[in-house]
């Protein structure tokens, strides 16, 4: 274990705030209905169009239009208020009926008739197929009543659940072992910029900045997103002048380059990105895309990637190659990460904690006062009750499959690797989990148990990683805002989120089909997802399931081997920790389309910026990107916005 100097710059670029103020008032409720009704439907529209929301623009941009109308009110927006706005339009984001959108999409699928597995989705997570449900694209009919009502259900026990386990190994790893969180003050950058510009402090560097980044995403913004939309209105064909989501290359280098999927993604954003982003883990990531460009012809050469022939675009390469190598592969690469991450939380565990337990344990119990925490029993008593919760309801769900497991994944597993990703994220802003352990105990419990079905694949069971709730508690604490906000934010919130996911799920539902050419990012990619969910899915039924085909142990050995040996040698030769992760994670099977430019991205912000701004751009660099996301999002409901007038005034009968 030694100090790895790029984290230590990330850690050091905000410090603990000496005083906590309240976020919570009247102007939350407006900047709720604001995000809930007016930002949602532009990001369930761009999901489907191009892949991203306006998640992060959304924030942005409700914080600097709140921000103008205080100026004109004489009064002006405190930064915690601005960060329990921000915090709400992360939530509101989520918009949980988009879920239902796919779901009407997997049960009318090709991919599910072709695997033979339409018969055995549940009817509690979608209609089936021929229901008038389907067919008349409507959420508002009597086949969608237990769905809907499941999904409100697990939608409030998972708000409250956020208080739960995530919180309390918060207290533990930050107040108690004082862990750094390295990535965490890159969260809370962007909110303190737009706190500036509430505060008349037009004039300095962080607002700057952001509006540089505003103006570029605004111009990207125009061609990559506006120019489709409104061309796809008024026109038969939508007017592309940048591909999406991606230029094809894969049928053009396929001859020198066989079971290779190729493209380049041109979505300016993931040039800000790499800047972003760690420059090692950018580089890392880039080097094993390399390594995986040599190896891939060589496999198939000797016959490994056989699925894979000449014709084949991207997303039926990787399917093939995931089939016959990289999905085995993928696995002991995760095990090997996830084996790498536990070594280090004992390593560091055994180095903090001789002599100590006893003062840590009365800090865990004392929090810093002003900070607004609550007890830190009501969070394990949360998460005690949330969790018997998800294994009633998965039990009625589905009756034949053990509840053992259930109690296994909620009171055993979940907190000992939340606990083991915790720390790694304090420790390198690394998330850690294991790979195809849900996988495994559900066929597990197919071959051993008698359990036969897919319904136990979409049940609401408890198998979560709160890892990276104590990054989000921690960016929450660097801001200076108290606690008792975020409480009351998540309880006004939630009734705003239901309502208007499902009204605008229904209303971009029903202006065209989904997947279809309106939304070619669900178009393209929708089916390569489709057969990759199904295919797990298919190992619970009985007969011979087509994902023990792919599954080979030797290939899942020789992933967790060589994962191992590849950190052991570059840790060996004291090489940045997240080169060493980007590395390791670089190797498996992925679509590389994204990748050049986040390179460039890196490469720019470390030789070019970096020796011009010095250490601050570690600081300039989370705004730029924050402005960017604005101004692509103020693009995206404009776009949705003509979208939605436009189609309306189309369907009126004259």
């Amino acid at each position: 274990m030694y100090e790895d100097k790029e984290l230590k710059e990330y850690r050091d670029l905000l410090k603990s705030p000496e005083k906590f103020e309240e976020g919570f008032g009247w102007k939350s409720i407006i900047g709720a209905l604001f995000i809930g009704f007016l930002m949602m439907p532009g990001s369930m529209y761009l999901g489907l169009v191009i892949g991203t929301g306006v998640g992060p623009a959304a924030r942005w941009v409700t914080i600097i239009i709140f921000a103008e109308i205080a100026k004109r009110s004489y009064t002006r927006l405190r930064q915690q208020e601005i960060f329990v706005l921000y915090y709400m339009a992360g939530a509101a984001m989520a918009s949980p009926f988009s879920g239902l959108l796919w779901n009407q999409y997997l049960v009318q699928s090709e991919a599910a008739r072709m695997l033979g597995l339409t018969q055995f989705i549940p009817t509690w997570i979608a209609p089936p197929p021929g229901s008038e449900a389907l067919l008349d694209r409507t959420f508002f009919h009597k086949d969608w009543m237990v769905p809907i009502l499941l999904m409100i259900g697990f939608e409030i026990i998972s708000a409250v659940d956020h208080f739960g386990l995530g919180y309390a190994l918060y207290r533990l790893t930050s107040d108690v072992e004082k862990l750094p969180f390295p990535m965490a003050p890159v969260g809370a950058l962007g909110n303190m910029a737009l706190a500036e510009s509430a505060d008349r402090a037009e004039t300095s560097w962080k607002w700057r900045v952001f509006s540089i980044g505003a103006m570029i995403g605004l111009a990207f913004g125009t061609l990559y997103v506006l120019l489709p939309a409104a061309s796809g209105v008024i026109l038969s064909e939508p007017i592309h002048l940048f591909p999406i989501p991606w230029i094809e290359l894969t049928h053009v280098t396929e001859g020198f380059l066989p079971a290779v999927a190729t493209g380049i993604q041109l979505d300016l954003g993931l040039l800000f990105i790499g800047m972003v982003l760690p420059f090692w883990a950018v580089i890392g990531g880039g080097i094993g895309f390399l390594i995986t460009l040599i190896a891939n012809p060589i496999l198939y050469e000797h016959g490994i990637l056989h699925r894979w022939h000449k014709g084949m675009g991207t997303v039926d390469t990787v399917f093939a190659n995931n089939f016959d190598f990289y999905m085995s592969f993928g696995i002991g690469l995760g095990l090997a990460i996830a084996a790498i991450g536990i070594f280090h939380v004992f390593f560091s565990f055994r180095q903090k904690l001789q002599g100590t337990l006893k003062e840590r344990f009365k800090v865990l119990f004392t929090p810093p006062p002003g900070r607004g925490d609550f007890s830190i029993w009501i969070a394990i008593g949360i998460y005690i009750a949330s969790t018997t919760a998800y294994i009633i309801f998965s039990s009625w769900l589905v009756p034949g499959f053990p509840w053992i497991f259930l109690v296994a994944y909620g009171f055993i597993y979940t907190p000992i690797i939340s606990y083991v990703s915790a720390r790694m994220e304090g420790i390198a802003g690394q998330f850690v989990s294991l790979p195809m352990v849900r996988e495994a105990s559900f066929i597990a419990a197919s071959k051993f148990f008698g359990y036969t079905g897919i319904g136990i694949w979409y049940a609401p069971i408890p198998f979560h990683n709160y890892g990276k709730a104590t990054q989000r508690w921690r960016e929450i604490e660097l801001t200076g805002t108290s606690f008792r906000s975020i409480i009351k934010a998540e309880i006004l919130v939630i009734p705003v989120v239901l309502i208007a996911s499902l009204l605008f799920s229904q209303y971009i539902w029903r202006l065209a089909p989904i997947p279809s050419n309106q939304y070619p990012y669900a178009q393209e990619l929708w089916h390569l997802q489709a057969l990759n969910t199904l295919l797990l899915q298919s190992a619970t039924l009985e007969g011979d399931s087509p994902f023990f085909h792919a599954l080979n142990i030797d290939y899942v050995a020789l992933g967790m081997g060589l994962g191992i040996l590849t950190y052991w040698a570059l840790a060996s030769l004291k090489l940045p920790v997240m080169l060493i992760y980007g590395v390791t994670r670089g190797l498996g099977q992925s679509t590389p389309h994204g990748i050049f430019l986040e390179i460039i991205g890196a490469l720019l912000g470390r030789y070019y910026f970096m020796k011009k701004y010095g250490v601050a751009w570690r600081q300039y660099a989370p705004v730029l990107l924050a402005g960017f996301s604005c101004g692509m999002g103020l693009m995206g409901m404009l776009a949705m916005g003509f979208t939605l007038i436009m189609r309306s005034l189309g369907s009126l009968a004259y």
